[in-house]
């Protein structure tokens, strides 16, 4: 915020993006500055600047300021462009290193948070922005309680005053902001230039929320895909299917996505245009305030219109409609708009040409398999545990699709439902990973010290901090998937929900989390949804949804033994008699189920079972004990549910890279396993002698299902490389004059650039080990002699490969510049 203060202590590193706003660098409390005169800003490419504490430095719009600053304060001031005469004479302090680039004014308010990152040198933190964070957290959550209870509007506002504080003292401090390290623009350059994502109907204008996949990132999402159907589909033995995109709406009302993916929105009867009626109320106060007109309100008059403001997303149609009506909100047409009226986020369509039977495109893919758990039950020959997956597309009709890929409104889900008996959640394979250790995010340390904390799987379920080992087991299955297809570990973390998000049906969930430009974003889900979409459906279909766990040998089950008065069940519920007789029986079936029911009929005469009222005089029973063979019971779900276009995204950045020695040239640095091209095949050369031999290795390589690229174009090596290496190819065949001698090629690696000569005949093996994770390229180095050779030259022979650190001296000749041991 401009005019804010802050402490900046030993190793802190503060990115701010500001407009036309004064950085001050000082010891003291930092002051407003009023006037500076102009002066430029140090361009890119000028190098470092040393700074001293205490001297002011302009940000214009379009500049992002980097600073490393020790025991300094930064003031955010709102002054004119250059050096402040104003600035405080202050006791000597260690120096701070400056370093200014120019990006994109269009970014300017992406990086405006900015960002302080402690080193682990830090000698005094003068903040602790991980308390206040998770401060922020508690207030959001006392926020969410205050609105669910439906809580006074003054104790709703004065907790929304309260979070709005500590946001704002939050971003003052510098919350973490990883956009203020990542080059945005020319991230968003290469993805159009190279085509992994464009805007959908792109020449038409184009359509929010809707993106499509060019050749290297269907090629990307692809192979992500199959890892992700190897890594679990197949090697947890999990029932696979693809069901229907069109969902009967009754399927959706029994989920509850009928009911609950809402927002009121008002329409323009005379245009037809809808618009969200919250928004619009936000707006229009906002407007109210800023209207010269009004510039007279006391402070309690404007704190009354902000108040409403804040309560906007909580009005009933009704209040909001008053509202709206209260501040003159008009349609484009200029006549009042409609009453508010709920806004599904699902895709409503009609099935069938009579126009009769509603349809929705599914919101989510996991209904499809529990609709058919009772089938899967049976192809699994009644075998419990098991798993069950779907991968396929969701849609969402969102009302302010944003983030790229982020927030779509069609996107592609990986989901799978392990049901599990509720009583008894082990995994067998659970050994497997105890010894896995995630970054865990849990409830009690995001309202307490915003710290993460790094633990062992097995720890995690011993103590109770992750509820059960299955679904411990499933999200360390996720973090080595993602590790797996090439994610930075450093940049995942696990995130509890907290009670005020979860469903009440719910027993535990965690967020896979990952940092990108946009912060940390929700990616993968792992839910304990308990036995809650069992239940519903079975309950409103009248189908069983029980599985059978037979016992070894026979024990003994304390049960409810019922007689009823079926005169007196006839004349209460007539033809529902047997569902409520069913009802009972069912919960007698376990006395810890009925003895429920039992004390409040002999304690209140009634009780309600599945919404039918029971009086006492209606049955007589006694606790009993009888041998079982078998117990039925409905499954619990664990669900892990992977947002796939979000893990594209975050894949795409964490690949994404600059050349240490030239920040122009692009690398997306993909894992092999999953590039979208494993290998480009590169003539030296335009003869047909040699290109044949680079049409050769291509089929050669294609008939081993390794994908190729074959650059003849005229452009030099080096430039070839590059290309190669915008699109994340990880090795490179470069077909020489050599090649014609004795059948031997280079193959260079995209990361370190390093090139080796071996025979053709070894390529297709080799390369293939290399891309699905058999062979690392050290394990190459160690095998085949090293090229030393220049980006734009012809690859030259060592006699041996160089020992690491030994000198070179550079060797300029009519092939090329090459390196070669001194």
């Amino acid at each position: 915020m401009v005019g804010q203060s802050f402490a900046v202590s030993a190793g802190l590193s503060i990115n701010k993006t500001a407009k036309f706003g004064i950085i001050d660098i000082g010891t003291g409390m930092a002051q407003k500055e009023k006037k500076a005169p102009k002066a430029q800003l140090q361009e890119e490419g000028s190098g470092p600047k040393e700074v001293k504490t205490g001297q002011h430095f302009a940000v214009s719009a379009g500049f992002s300021i980097t600073r490393t600053a020790k025991f300094g304060i930064i003031d955010i001031g709102a002054g004119k462009s250059g050096p402040s005469k104003s600035a405080q004479k202050e006791k000597k302090l260690p120096k701070a290193e400056v370093q200014e680039t120019r990006s994109n004014p269009k970014d300017v308010n992406n990086a405006a948070k900015g960002k302080a990152e402690a080193t682990k040198k830090d000698v005094e933190t003068a903040v602790d922005t991980d308390a206040m964070a998770a401060q922020v957290t508690k207030q959001s959550a006392l926020v969410r309680t205050l609105k669910k209870s439906s809580a006074s509007a003054e104790e709703i506002a004065a907790a929304v005053t309260e979070l709005k504080s500590l946001k704002a003292a939050l971003a003052a401090v510098g919350e973490d902001d990883p956009s203020g390290s990542f080059d945005r623009r020319t991230f968003d350059e290469l993805i159009i230039r190279k085509m992994f994502v464009i805007p959908s109907f792109e020449i038409h204008g184009g359509v929010k929320g809707l993106f499509d996949l060019g050749p290297p990132a269907c090629a990307l999402k692809a192979n992500m895909i199959d890892t992700w159907r190897k890594h679990f589909v197949l090697a947890e033995k999990m029932l696979e299917m693809e069901c229907s995109c069109l969902t009967p709406e009754p399927v959706l009302k029994t989920s509850g996505h009928v009911e609950r993916f809402t927002d009121l929105m008002v329409k323009d009867a005379v245009l037809g245009e809808c618009f969200r009626a919250d928004k619009l109320l936000e707006d229009a106060i906002d407007n109210f305030l800023e209207d010269p007109v009004n510039v007279g309100l006391t402070s309690e008059e404007k704190e009354a219109h902000l108040r409403i403001q804040r309560q906007a997303d909580a009005f009933k149609p009704e209040e909001l409609d008053t509202q709206l009506q209260k501040y003159g909100v008009k349609s484009p047409s200029g006549d009042n708009f409609g009453p508010c009226f709920p806004f599904n986020l699902m895709f409503k369509t009609s099935i069938g040409p009579e126009g009769t039977s509603v349809g929705y495109l599914r919101p989510e893919t996991a209904q499809g398999l529990f609709v058919n758990f009772r089938r899967l039950l049976e192809y699994n020959a009644q075998k419990m545990p098991f798993a069950a997956a779907q991968i396929g597309l969701g849609f969402r009709n969102e009302i302010a699709p944003r983030s790229g890929l982020l927030r779509v409104r069609e996107f592609c889900m990986g989901e799978i439902e392990h049901f599990v008996n509720p009583k008894d959640k082990k995994h067998s394979n659970f050994p497997s990973v105890a010894g896995k250790e995630l970054v865990l995010f849990g409830r009690d340390e995001q309202l307490g010290s915003g710290k993460t904390k790094k633990m062992s799987m097995g720890e995690a379920v011993s103590t109770g901090y992750i509820d059960n080992e299955t679904l411990a087991y499933f999200m360390a299955r996720t973090q080595l998937f993602m590790e797996k297809i090439g994610m930075d570990p450093d940049r995942l973390r696990f995130r509890q929900h907290l009670s005020t998000e979860m469903a009440h049906y719910a027993c535990d969930c965690w967020d896979l989390e990952i940092q990108s430009s946009y912060g940390w974003v929700e990616c993968v889900g792992h839910a304990d949804r308990a036995c809650y979409d069992l239940e519903v459906h079975g309950k409103d279909t009248n189908t069983s949804m029980l599985a059978t766990l037979k016992y070894d040998t026979p024990v003994d089950s304390e049960i409810a033994t019922i007689k009823f008065n079926r005169k007196l069940l006839g004349m209460a519920f007539k033809k529902d008699q047997r569902v409520v007789s069913a009802a009972m029986e069912q919960l007698a079936e376990n006395w810890d189920n009925f003895e429920k029911v039992a004390k409040e009929l002999e304690t209140n005469g009634t009780a309600v079972v599945d919404g039918f009222n029971i009086t006492k005089d209606m049955l007589t029973w006694k606790k009993t004990s009888k041998k079982v063979h078998e117990v039925k019971f409905t499954p619990s779900v664990i669900e892990p549910s992977f947002g796939m276009g979000r893990i594209l995204y975050s894949l795409l950045e964490h690949s994404f890279s600059k050349r240490e020695s030239d920040e122009k040239r692009i690398v997306m640095k993909f894992n092999p396993l999953v590039a979208p091209t494993k290998v480009a095949i590169l003539p030296i050369s335009s003869r047909d002698d040699v290109n044949a031999v680079v049409d050769k290795i291509s089929a050669v390589l294609m008939d081993s299902d390794i994908s190729t690229r074959v650059d003849k174009a005229t452009a030099t090596l080096g430039k070839r490389y590059a290309r190669a290496d915008e699109v994340g190819v990880p090795l490179a065949v470069t077909v020489d004059f050599q090649t014609l001698v004795d059948d031997t090629v280079t193959l260079r690696e995209r990361d370190s650039t390093v090139q080796v000569r071996l025979g053709m005949n070894k390529l297709t093996d080799l390369i293939g080990a290399c891309v699905t994770g058999k062979l690392s390229w050290k394990d190459i180095l160690n095998s085949y002699p090293v090229v030393q050779v220049s980006e734009d030259g012809e690859a030259e022979d060592s006699s041996s490969k160089p020992s690491a650190g030994a000198k070179t001296v550079v060797e300029v000749t009519s092939r090329g510049t090459f390196s070669r041991p001194a």
